[in-house]
């Protein structure tokens, strides 16, 4: 239901992080995805669950699949850990390292819920949420656009060349002041970066303002903030870049992954999971809901949740809320809703055309505001 006074009219401040695609936990993401889109691209119809932990020279592959689909697991692990630039073994952790694989058929009591009768039913319980307002071109919160395309920019200079002491690994984290629940500025700003030995920290805060922190606040049309509100690898260096360091693992950032804390979160995280399992699909409906009553002018602010059981093909909960910015009933809002997509889970599946191998670029950086994406799509009201 929608609320006749706005939630966010003492909203002053609000902080949202993000990492790079070299952090632990998304080189995690990034192996499960591989491993989604290269079974899905042979099998539409192939049931995955993978979990990727990595740690000190070591990889190890858990969870659970049904497909008809040849995979070679270590060729695809491998192949990722170097496009991310994890080549050097001294980092210990490199396309050399250990790699283990304890992934299993899915469970058949799982797969009859899921394949069984007409429909398609949910791959487990669970609730989803999407989020979207007015704030950015991407119709997402500011914090975590903003953060979101620093540890881009990050990744791009150092895959171009243009920052050659980059290594593959980082975070970003933005506070936005706000004002009458609009953002008015960016108050404080954070990035780690790892970096060679030779760069010293004076020149990696110089280079980090001028060719990352600038040109994205530029694009945002936001000011830099003072000086000391800038704070650049708060330990002074950062040498040593991924799971070396800090172990990581599938599905340990969902709040990167989705609204960075503006919105509630769902209870379950995306990355290595078909589009059957609700979790993922499902939270990607409810964006594409909110994000059109946003786009069609219905509301400002839009939130959508959705609840799922495991074997049933249809929602038990259906909610939008609008924290006082609709422009149009309930009644309305749900009757678009309906208009929009049928969110039974064939229904999203067959109107996002989920299950094909699209999920490798969801890895990083978030799963929404990314313009390709079809649940990112607006349809004309």
């Amino acid at each position: 239901m929608s609320n006749s006074n706005s939630d966010w009219d003492f909203l002053d401040y609000f902080t949202s992080e993000s990492v790079c695609a070299g952090h632990p936990d998304k080189i995690c993401d990034a192996i499960s995805d591989a491993i989604v889109d290269a079974a899905l691209a042979e099998d539409p119809n192939s049931r995955t669950g993978i979990e990727t932990v990595a740690g000190a020279n070591r990889i190890a592959l858990f969870g659970e699949i049904k497909t008809t689909a040849k995979l070679n697991f270590e060729e695809i692990v491998y192949k990722k850990v170097k496009q991310l630039g994890y080549t050097n073994p001294a980092w210990s952790f490199s396309h050399e390292s250990e790699f283990s694989n304890d992934v299993h058929q899915q469970s058949p009591e799982i797969a009859l819920g899921v394949d069984g009768g007409d429909e398609l039913g949910a791959g487990d319980q669970g609730m989803m949420f999407g989020f979207a307002c007015s704030d950015t071109p991407e119709l997402m919160p500011l914090p975590i656009a903003l953060a979101h395309a620093l540890t881009k920019r990050v990744d791009e200079a150092r895959e171009k060349g243009e920052l050659k002491w980059l290594r593959p690994d980082g975070k970003a984290q933005v506070t936005v002041r706000y004002d009458k629940s609009k953002p008015v500025g960016v108050e404080k700003l954070v990035l780690a970066l790892a970096h060679d030995e030779q760069t010293t920290a004076d020149q990696v805060r110089a280079e980090a303002i001028k060719h990352i922190v600038t040109p994205v606040l530029k694009k945002y049309k936001f000011d830099l903030p003072a000086d000391k509100d800038i704070i650049i690898n708060g330990t002074g260096l950062w040498h040593i870049p991924g799971p070396e360091s800090d172990a990581g693992l599938t599905g340990r950032k969902i709040v990167v992954d989705t609204y960075g804390g503006f919105a509630r979160v769902g209870g379950g995280a995306f990355s290595g999971k078909d589009p059957s399992k609700v979790d993922r699909s499902g939270a990607y409906a409810a964006r594409y809901i909110a994000k059109n009553i946003v786009a069609a002018g219905l509301a400002n602010q839009c939130e959508v949740g959705l609840a799922y059981v495991i074997g049933r093909p249809k929602p038990l909960m259906q909610t939008i809320h609008t924290f006082g910015t609709a422009k149009a009933s309930d009644a309305e809002l749900h009757a678009f809703k309906d208009k929009l997509i049928d969110t039974s889970v064939k229904g999203i599946c067959d109107t996002l055309d989920l299950r094909r191998p699209i999920y490798s670029q969801t890895s990083a950086y978030g799963h929404f505001g990314k313009p390709d994406l079809p649940w990112e799509q607006v349809k004309e009201a």
